[in-house]
């Protein structure tokens, strides 16, 4: 990428160790990794999306060209993209699996969902009125004390 010898990093270091200092010197060099690190991780994300973008669209033009051509009579490269894309079409559409192992039926989610809303209602109800009886106690025992208190 450059062209950097020794002699030049050698020159290059001693004026930063002049201009710099030696005590800053280790934390500068650090902080100048770490933005080279992340300027890199930075540029490797953005080669990874533009070649996933540029595969995405020959996946496209070649299903374009299939689709003109007739399925029947394409290819090797043509035949190979759209038989990619049956394959993402066909994982798709398989049912989602839940953490358990089993399937889940994408049109009870909206039944299972009332269900837990519902659940959650009668747990805040039950928290409610336990935390009732928990202030009425209280307050017996705060009148029971006070009313000892002044007959004392």
């Amino acid at each position: 990428m450059f062209d950097i010898g020794f002699w030049e990093l050698l020159v290059i270091g001693i004026i930063a160790l002049l201009v710099i200092g030696p005590e800053r010197l280790p934390s500068f060099i650090r902080s100048c990794a770490d933005t080279i690190k992340s300027i890199k991780g930075v540029a490797n994300g953005f080669k990874e999306e533009m070649s996933q973008q540029l595969k995405a669209h020959e996946l496209h033009e070649n299903l374009k060209k299939a689709e003109q051509m007739g399925l029947d009579n394409i290819g090797g490269d043509i035949k190979k993209s759209v038989d990619e894309l049956r394959a993402a079409a066909a994982s798709v559409q398989k049912p989602y699996e839940s953490t358990s192992g089993g399937t889940v039926d994408p049109t009870n989610s909206k039944a299972q969902s009332e269900n837990d809303n519902q659940t959650n209602a009668n747990q805040d109800k039950r928290a409610q009125v336990e935390n009732a009886d928990v202030n009425k106690q209280h307050a017996e025992t705060d009148n029971k004390a006070h009313d000892a208190s002044v007959k004392d």
